[in-house]
Parts: C-alpha cells; structure tokens; sequence
C-alpha cells in the first residue's frame, strides 16, 4: 500500500521522490508507505489553493452545491467504513471497536457542516440599525481564504474532518498535513473529495515530516489561517509563524484535565467513566481526565475499585475480540509514557498498578494501565500531560479544595465533575476553568458543541457551529441614501477629539 501527495487535483509523487515507512504499532512493522513532502510541493499544494480561492468556482459557488459534495464525501465514508476502521486500527493502534466509532463520526461531520452551510446561506447579510436612517448596514461573513491544516495522529481521519468539512462548508481551500505517524486514512478521504466533484486546488494533501512539510506550511504567506492540533511546543512554533505575517490561527493544544468525584456518588459508575475518561484510546485523548480528585471518604475504596478493574483490562492487538486497550501509537511516544511514568516513580507517588510493559505481549508498543496514587501537586506526572494510560490521584476534603486544586493548572482543556447532587455539580462545572466539562461521564463529544480550551490549552473553537465561524471574516458594509442627505459631512457634527 502506497500513498501519494494529492495536489491540484491530482495523485502525484513527491517532488524529491521520498517515501515515508508507515509502521503497525501492534506488530513493529511497516504495513504500508506514504509520500514524503518537501518544501517543493508545499509551495504547489499552496500555490494551488490560492488559485482555486482567488479565482475559482469554490468560494463562489452556492452553498447548496457545496453541500452536495460534502454528502457525497460522507456517503462515499460510510460506504467504506470497515475497510476505514482497519486502515485506522493498522495505523493508530486503537482497538477496532473504537476505530468504527471514529470514522463514523467523520462521516457525520461532514454531514452536518454541508447543513450548517445550508442554514448560513439562508440566513444571508445581518442588517443591522444604526440609528441614523440615512445609511444601510449590512453584516456580511466570508470565507477567510487558504487554511493550512496540522491535524494529530491520535484521531488520524477524525480530526482531518473536524478542519477539512466545516472549512469547505465555508468556501476556502485547504492543504492538509497530517501527522507522519497514522497518514493513510487522509489518502483515503483526498480519494473521496476527488470523486465527489471538489474543484482541483480546493483540497490539498501533504504527508510528510513536520520540519519537511508542516513547519514551510505554516511560515507560507499565501496560507491566510492555520488550523492546528497537537503539542504545546508545535502550537507555540505555528503561532510564532503566523505572527509574522499576522495570520488567523486555531490550536488545540491538549491538557491536564481534572475529574472530581464526591463521596455521595455510585462508585462502580465512577470507575466505568474514569476508566473511559483515561485509558480510552490508549490514553491519547488531549482530554483525558488524567488528574482525578476523590472526596477523602471514599478515596481507598474508588482506589481498589480501579485497581481491580485496570488489572481486569484486556490489552493486545486491536483486531483481537474483547481488547480494551492497543498499543501506544509507536516507539517514540511509548518511551516517552515510560519516561513519564518512571518520573511519577521518582515523585514519591504511590504507584496502585500498571507501570511498565505487559509481559505476555512481546510484539508492539504496548504500555500497561497505570495508576499513581498521593501524587504532589508540585510533580512533574500531575502537572504534565504524559498521552498515555497513566491516572494521577489525589484526595480532597471539601469541594473548595476540589476546585482550587482542579483550577491549579496552566490547561483548561475539559473538566469532569461526579455526585449525585446535581445542584453541586452545576455549581461546580461553573466554577471549573475549562472550555469542556462533563457532568457525571467523561469524554462523550457531539459535532454540534464547541471543543476548544482555557489558557494554555488553546484558542478557539471547533466543531459546532463555532467550528464553521472559526473559517470566515466578518465584514461591514454601509451604504448612505443620497436621497436622504447629499451634504450629509458639511452638516455633519464636528468630531470630537
């Protein structure tokens, strides 16, 4: 299996001829291969964006049109999805169970962002009432022109879609890279845009390197937005390179989320939702609820619980019936979780379970499901995010405390909050600083909400309808009626000064 750059609406080899090893985590070996772009083929991914926004039929185009081919992508997914779901589960890890899931809510991202386009369109201009009768003002929004978008290996065709769909919706153009590490599924979604009708230069694809193709795409000056998900340390670097031109950008930037959990709550339920909350795709959620607070009553017995259930885990290659848990997405990210986890050790944290690598898994980046308990405040596994299968825990006696020690992070990603009083945990999920909380689950997440963080967690929002403003430029236009006041600025009064 061989990928190739899809540029100008065509497949094409890159310019220097590289290819890149794609690697199956569960097994070590490469199962496929992708092209390897160069600073070359950014130049004409962009090039061609800019002449399909500047002068093509995309951005012109009626909603309703745009709308059709975005179905038809949705479709032509759907259509595919179990084929998808393996493409994901070979790439990524994830169990196959969770990769179904994902391209299913692929397919439904661009199904609704071809209806919100609909419903923008429909609504047309604002008019708004100045209160000056003698001047019409209209408030109109437009698409923002070519997005570069950064996409993360965690969700490989998820979060392609989360940028790809609600940008077209709008009317702009894209290039797309995503990450080196799981980049087969976006082949495959560049393949549907190209047999739904997307006029050539409208979408672009680019695998590669990040130095190689994502760091020249992000510095490119005919990209007017860039749209990014991943580390702090890559958003810090995107930001920079906007700021030189004074570019739009977007980042999501993972986290440190909190769960809270009170005393009065079913714990048997507080485990299953924790469990998802942290070791759901093998941890490499940006919101994970990895730092969990428990109300000092409860806090040894929630703690057995996990124990229990963690060991109960089925770990192993994702295509096997009953796994809960793949490997960690390649040998790179696996050695940093290790190196996480032995910092925890190091920490004097009390270390519950997990902590190393399963034995009876001799293939793969496998990492166990890990659980420190009485974790610092001050240390390093309770203050960073370790993208993997690790739980940090910590007791609280009042529900200030719980607060001020869930607040007590430079993220604010997503926050989750537990009891049976539903009156505390309004109060509560008010009171947490995050742009996402969750009240009695963790990590449910609908195409119609905003996503996006507090701090350093990002800027901006995706998906909802906040996901489809995030590509347009608002503009003002004010007519003034002659018939109403020709020598409108002679008799106009003075401004002050």
């Amino acid at each position: 299996m061989r990928n190739l750059l899809y540029i100008d609406g065509a497949f094409v080899e890159p310019a220097g001829g590289g290819f890149m090893d794609v690697i199956d985590p569960a097994t070590e070996e490469r199962y496929a291969q992708a092209a390897s772009a160069s600073c070359a083929d950014v130049e004409a991914a962009v090039a061609a964006a800019r002449r399909a926004f500047d002068h093509g039929p995309w951005p012109r185009m009626p909603a309703v049109e745009r709308a059709a081919m975005l179905r038809s992508v949705a479709a032509a997914i759907r259509a595919d999805l179990e084929e998808l779901a393996w493409l994901e589960m070979r790439d990524n890890g994830k169990p196959l169970k969770e990769a179904r899931w994902d391209i299913s809510d692929a397919a439904y991202c661009f199904e609704y962002y071809a209806g919100v386009a609909e419903e923008a369109a429909a609504e047309g201009d604002v008019v708004q009432d100045v209160g000056d009768e003698r001047f019409h003002c209209r408030v109109r929004k437009e698409p923002v022109g070519v997005v570069g978008a950064i996409t993360p290996w965690n969700f490989p065709l998820l979060m392609a879609a989360w940028k790809v769909a609600p940008a077209l919706a709008a009317g702009c153009c894209v290039v797309l890279k995503p990450s080196e590490l799981c980049p087969m599924s976006c082949g495959a979604l560049a393949r549907y845009l190209h047999q739904a009708g997307v006029p050539a230069g409208v979408f672009n694809l680019l695998t590669g390197l990040g130095q190689a193709a994502g760091a020249p795409l992000s510095a490119h000056p005919g990209v007017d937005k860039l749209a990014f998900t991943g580390s702090q340390a890559t958003g810090t670097r995107i930001m920079q390179a906007a700021a030189r031109d004074i570019r739009t950008v977007s980042l999501e930037l993972g986290g440190k989320s909190p769960f809270i959990v009170f005393a009065d709550c079913d714990l048997d339920k507080a485990v299953e939702w924790i469990q998802f909350g942290v070791f759901w795709n093998q941890g490499q959620i940006c919101s994970a609820t990895s730092r969990l607070l428990v109300e000092r009553p409860v806090y040894e017995a929630l703690l057995d619980r996990l124990r229990r259930a963690a060991q109960r885990m089925v770990l192993g290659p994702g295509d096997r019936e009953g796994v809960q848990m793949g490997p960690i997405v390649s040998a790179t990210q696996q050695r940093r979780v290790l190196e996480g986890i032995e910092r925890g050790r190091a920490s004097g944290a009390r270390l519950v379970t997990g902590g190393g690598c399963p034995a009876h898994l001799t293939r793969g980046y496998f990492v166990e499901p890990t659980i420190f308990a009485d974790v610092p405040v001050d240390s390093w596994i309770w203050r960073e995010e370790v993208f993997g299968p690790v739980l940090c825990v910590r007791p609280f006696d009042t529900e200030e405390e719980a607060v001020a020690l869930a607040n007590d992070s430079r993220f604010g990603l997503a926050g989750a909050v537990m009891s049976d009083d539903l009156e505390r945990c309004d109060r509560v999920a008010g009171a947490l600083r995050a742009g996402v909380v969750w009240i009695n689950c963790s990590q449910p997440t609908f195409t119609q909400l905003p996503w996006g963080g507090y701090k350093a967690s990002g800027i901006g929002r995706e998906l909802g309808r906040h996901g489809y403003e995030a590509f347009l430029e608002v503009k003002q236009i004010t007519r003034f009626d002659f018939g109403s006041d020709w020598n409108w600025y002679q008799s106009a009064a003075e401004p002050s000064k």
